[in-house]
């Protein structure tokens, strides 16, 4: 990861700096999708607004990272979590005389610098300080950390950043990953079945392939730094040399991409095919490895991952590998038993029905389920939902009947259910 400017990415993400990392992740996703470039086409500020929310989840979804950044306020991938962390230790032990204190948002050199060679590592970056402002003995006092331009961690943020001298090495970056939803068939998820969708990815660019860069005619000087590579920024009376942000130390503007116009990647619509396997559930993601954006400079494309939903069927009640399937069975049945037809996912089985069955009893169709995705060697089971259906009497030999039965057998069905009262 690129190191990053000095930026608050609890407010970037809108949480608390004690969130969980389950509220970051969520926090996340709901603005990504908001400002996903996919949802905002050619919308700049939405374009620049993800990638902003990228990068904070990119490093506050990292426990390590997080943790440097909680530290230091920033965080870069040049620092060892070690050194910031025996950094912050360091800091908090107290300082020397002249020497700034955390608590008045000033950088400690020495400080870091002993911490990072208690830990056997260096210093990442190069400190190229111009103290002509300190001649006469008129030294500043510990406040000027907090002074000019953004004081001491703006400008030690800025050396992260790639203005230290020498061209920033650009790592290869992943790309990022992609996540479509898509609604299948209640048969087409237990059967499996191919799809074909259409996904909008960025792909490498063809003609600068990632770089970014144009072919220039002609070097043109940079009018930021004048050609010397250098800008001078001040943190007080302290002056910095930094490398020029704008031509990267060289001097000279290049030109951009006349294609992807810097970018390095470019938007396509791409039809992919896959398949949907047997026995996918509701809610399951399939991932496509590669599919989703290009990396830049080199860095591997990301995934794309499809989330099922699959529709509903009017008989049939999936309930991961086991289907529900409501019967309805006659009193006689009930009371006698019975064998019966019953529709299973296979066609029709035959279920036996036990004499004094209930409504609402539940029975079992072993392996009459769905095949697992997962295995095809085994397989969920049918639970039969018993619904006893009472006749309508509509003649007088049939209430006869019934009024015999009822004094054969003169219990009180409502006996168990007063005890409880």
């Amino acid at each position: 990861m690129a190191v990053t400017d000095k930026k608050d990415y609890y407010q970037i993400l809108g949480v608390k700096k004690d969130a969980s990392a389950e509220e970051i992740r969520k926090a996340f996703r709901k603005l990504a999708r908001k400002y996903h470039p996919d949802v905002n086409p050619g919308d700049k500020q939405a374009e620049a607004k993800f990638k902003e929310l990228s990068e904070a989840n990119d490093v506050l979804s990292e426990p390590k990272k997080r943790k440097v950044y909680d530290q230091l306020g920033f965080y870069s991938d040049n620092i060892d979590p070690a050194q910031a962390e025996a950094y912050a230790r360091a800091s908090a032990g107290g300082y020397g005389p002249g020497r700034a204190s955390s608590q008045g948002q000033g950088f400690d050199e020495d400080a870091f610098r002993r911490a990072a060679a208690q830990q056997g590592g260096g210093v990442p970056f190069d400190f190229n300080f111009d103290f002509s402002d300190f001649a006469g003995g008129k030294q500043q006092s510990r406040s000027a950390g907090t002074a000019g331009s953004g004081g001491f961690r703006d400008i030690f943020s800025n050396i992260f950043s790639g203005s230290g001298r020498g061209k920033p090495q650009q790592g290869p970056e992943p790309g990022t990953d992609l996540e479509y939803a898509l609604t299948v068939g209640f048969w087409e998820a237990i059967r499996g079945t191919t799809k074909r969708l259409t996904v909008q990815r960025q792909e490498m660019c063809p003609v600068c392939h990632g770089t970014g860069e144009g072919v220039a005619q002609k070097e043109q000087v940079c009018p930021e730094c004048h050609g010397t590579g250098e800008v001078e920024q001040q943190g007080g009376r302290m002056k910095f040399k930094l490398q020029c942000p704008r031509c990267g130390g060289t001097g000279v503007l290049g030109s951009q991409c006349p294609h992807c116009h810097g970018a390095g990647v470019v938007t396509r619509s791409e039809n992919i095919e896959f398949r949907i396997k047997a026995g996918t559930r509701d809610g399951q993601r399939i991932r496509l490895p590669g599919k989703g954006n290009a990396g830049q400079h080199g860095g591997p494309a990301g995934d794309l991952y499809i989330v099922v939903k699959i529709e509903p069927h009017p008989v049939f009640q999936r309930e991961g590998d086991d289907i529900q399937v409501t019967v309805p069975v006659s009193v006689s049945e009930s009371a006698l038993g019975a064998k019966i037809d019953v529709p299973t996912i296979d066609g029709r089985a035959q279920l036996k029905v036990p004499p004094g069955t209930q409504s609402g009893q539940k029975l079992r169709l072993r392996e009459k389920g769905v095949t697992s995705a997962s295995n095809a060697a085994k397989r969920g089971d049918q639970i039969v939902n018993i619904k006893v259906v009472v006749p309508q009497l509509n003649d007088e030999r049939s209430r006869e009947i019934m009024r015999e039965f009822s004094a054969l057998h003169p219990e009180d069905v409502r006996a168990e259910l007063f005890k409880e009262v």
